[in-house]
């Protein structure tokens, strides 16, 4: 085998309290936070003079982990266009079981979210939507019915 696990997905943000904010109405937690800076780092990302900080968000469940990161150094690069449909290429979803779907889009939409389409049922199985969250993200739900 050649991996022991999936680590973490990261997600760059403009606005890191914010992210934060969405993630935990989510039901995620803060696992802890730092500046991040230095020649490794630059390395790394193959940019000189990397100034970052980030959030690192968990899962009720402890399986599950989430970067927040925002740039201090260089500027954010943005992309054309900001808001992609879902059929852009690259990373799509980040998909998410929840208890309620309803409630989850609620605390959601308090925290910046919209909904992209509508909450869908897919056969006795499971309800679902995907939303869209900070740096244009989009996060998928679902709710078990089994």
């Amino acid at each position: 085998m050649t991996i022991k696990r999936l680590d973490h997905v990261s997600v760059v943000v403009d606005d890191l309290a914010s992210a934060v904010d969405f993630f935990t109405a989510l039901g995620m937690t803060k696992e802890g936070e730092a500046p991040i800076e230095g020649s490794w780092v630059d390395r790394v990302n193959g940019i000189a003079s990397v100034q970052v900080d980030i959030v690192m968000m968990r899962t009720p469940d402890s399986h599950g982990r989430l970067e927040l990161t925002k740039f201090r150094n260089p500027k954010l690069v943005k992309i054309e266009p900001e808001v992609v449909p879902p059929n852009a290429l690259g990373l799509r979803s980040v998909m998410f079981t929840v208890e309620s779907v309803d409630d989850t889009v609620a605390r959601l939409r308090d925290n910046g979210g919209e909904l992209i389409g509508e909450v869908a049922q897919y056969e006795d199985k499971y309800r679902l939507c995907y939303m869209r969250g900070p740096a244009g993200i989009i996060v998928a739900l679902a709710e078990e019915l089994f």
